[in-house]
């Protein structure tokens, strides 16, 4: 698994369409903020929604929570399903409003 910051998550999802963004924090989370193209699966219903991540287990996968330990788990959890290409984003959400888009809630 790679450790990506805000910024270079940014920067990757600017170059890269095909890359898969999911926000893995609850319902509740959202209201604080969500980045547009992230698809929301909450980390206890991932192993029943993996269908939605495609059938290519090299996908780039980028995973963020809150402040970026969730999506390490589920980042790890991926992998020992063999998904090779994951990254946790670093400091998750509350490194995104920081970094990235000041227009969110740091929570």
């Amino acid at each position: 698994m790679k450790q990506s910051s805000a910024r270079d998550v940014s920067d990757l999802l600017a170059d890269d369409s095909l890359a898969i963004l999911v926000d893995v924090r609850e319902e509740h989370e959202l209201g604080y903020g969500k980045i547009e193209r992230a698809l929301h699966i909450p980390m206890q219903q991932i192993p029943n929604e993996l269908h939605q991540l495609g059938d290519g287990v090299d996908q780039t996968i980028v995973v963020v929570c809150h402040a970026g330990i969730r999506s390490m788990h589920v980042a790890q959890y991926l992998e020992g399903l063999g998904y090779s290409n994951i990254i946790n984003l670093v400091g998750g959400m509350n490194s995104w409003a920081t970094d990235v888009d000041t227009t969110m809630t740091v929570y």
